[in-house]
């Protein structure tokens, strides 16, 4: 039996998110590999979507590690200790076929060797989410050959805006936004404000991010014969 495939995010608050996760949701489930049961909303909708999966299921993070404060606080709240038959999955991180799009997408937006450039994160409450932000942003640079600041929207610092401004203290005119996070929303808008240059596109809509939840729900339905 195939395990169903668990999507979990936060979409309560956001009619463009929620449009957006649906439209992922969609995709993965038309490539046919799994059945797919979307788990969107508040931490109240979330766990009745999961509490209806009945059989084997992997739960995924809709969203990248430290891309999205509110969706990992819902996923972290999750208690699946009581299903044996579930298997959680990490949020996507440091994945080399997302940091070589997200480095495209950077180009596609203006920015050129010289220029300054900001991974823009959200936050989250785990160290694990923070490492990993680190370590995208650490390929991210090796792959452009330039320096990459990390900045974020919440939780942590150095803020977004403070993250551009030192890089423009430093010389940079013109600075780029690589904002690391799976689909629009407020959040995301939010980049437009900080003064950069130009601001990356989030990561879907790309058959790159839906190829990567397959690759996490194939991995863990392994776990789960094992």
């Amino acid at each position: 039996m195939v395990p169903t495939m668990v999507l979990v995010a936060d979409d309560s608050q956001d009619t463009d998110r929620k449009e957006a996760l649906q439209g992922l949701a969609d995709a993965v489930a038309q490539r046919g590999e799994a059945p797919v049961v979307p788990a969107f909303g508040s931490g109240g909708d979330v766990r009745r979507a999961v509490d209806s999966v009945e059989g084997p299921m992997v739960v995924v993070p809709a969203f990248v590690a430290g891309g999205d404060f509110a969706s990992s606080l819902v996923f972290s709240d999750l208690d699946l200790e009581g299903r044996f038959d579930a298997c959680p999955t990490a949020p996507l991180g440091a994945v080399p076929s997302i940091v070589a799009d997200l480095a495209g997408r950077l180009v596609e937006s203006g920015w050129s060797s010289g220029d300054g450039v900001v991974l823009a994160a959200d936050g989250s409450t785990g160290q694990e989410e923070r490492q990993s932000v680190t370590d995208v942003a650490r390929m991210l640079s090796r792959r452009l050959g330039s320096p990459v600041q990390v900045g974020y929207l919440n939780s942590w610092a150095p803020s977004v805006g403070d993250a551009v401004e030192r890089l423009r203290r430093n010389g940079r005119d013109r600075v780029a936004v690589a904002a690391w996070r799976l689909v629009e929303g407020r959040d995301y808008e939010r980049l437009h404000e900080m003064g950069a240059t130009s601001v990356t596109a989030p990561l879907w809509p790309s058959e790159i991010v839906v190829d990567s939840l397959l690759a996490q729900h194939r991995a863990a339905k392994a776990r789960l014969a094992a």
